[in-house]
């Protein structure tokens, strides 16, 4: 059994795909840097695992204290699993990207108004990033209820309506995803129905889904 199943790891390339990259608040870092990173994380290709997490890793050096980037180094270096062949390599990854993921939202729920990008605040996007982590694992890691409570949490979140449109997107199709998944179609019409009338980037991907799904 590898560590990152391969219907896990294509439901996570999922989600981080569903993202747009926008204007970061001002970092320790250069917003090139991260922007460089940041487009690698949300559009993958096979072999750039390792480049990405090094990335986020550098500048996590550069800023130590951010929720934001300790969230997406966390991300990446759990994606690790799926480079090698060795369970205690895969496990090591894991757990250590696990670890980050925790002290990332440890983080940002002490800072609740910090921004993330554009107008997304950081506690959303931190949440957001651990809980498709979260919900990719296997589930013998025991953070598939995690995940689901920390979406839910950013679902429900008075400032989520106030987010980036791409976010807001991003994190209803993940929700539409995660229902159909679970057998519950008409939450997943639902979510769908919300991207497609708050015209997020997103929208026409939601209609598609939405054709798959039983009336």
């Amino acid at each position: 059994m590898t560590l990152i199943q391969t219907t896990a790891g294509k439901k996570f390339l999922l989600a981080s795909s569903l993202f747009l990259a926008l204007s970061t608040q001002a970092l320790a870092f250069s917003d090139t840097q991260f922007q460089a990173a940041f487009q690698q994380f949300v559009q993958p290709a096979k072999g750039n695992e390792e480049s990405t997490a090094n990335a986020f890793n550098e500048l996590l050096k550069q800023d130590p204290a951010s929720p934001l980037v300790m969230a997406y180094a966390g991300a990446s270096t759990g994606k690790l699993a799926v480079t090698t062949m060795f369970p205690w390599k895969k496990m090591s990854y894991a757990e250590e990207g696990l670890a980050m993921l925790e002290k990332a939202l440890q983080l940002a729920a002490s800072n609740d108004n910090a921004q993330g990008h554009g107008s997304t605040p950081v506690v959303l996007e931190v949440k957001f990033v651990a809980a498709t982590t979260f919900l990719a694992v296997p589930a013998f890691m025991n953070r598939g209820p995690r995940g689901i409570k920390l979406l839910n949490e950013v679902l429900e979140h008075k400032q989520f309506e106030k987010a980036e449109p791409g976010f807001r997107g991003a994190v209803l199709m993940r929700a539409a995803n995660l229902a159909n998944e679970q057998k519950r179609p008409e939450d997943a019409k639902r979510y769908l129905n919300e991207a497609v009338k708050q015209n997020v980037p997103q929208a026409e991907a939601a209609k598609a889904m939405l054709k798959g799904i039983p009336s």
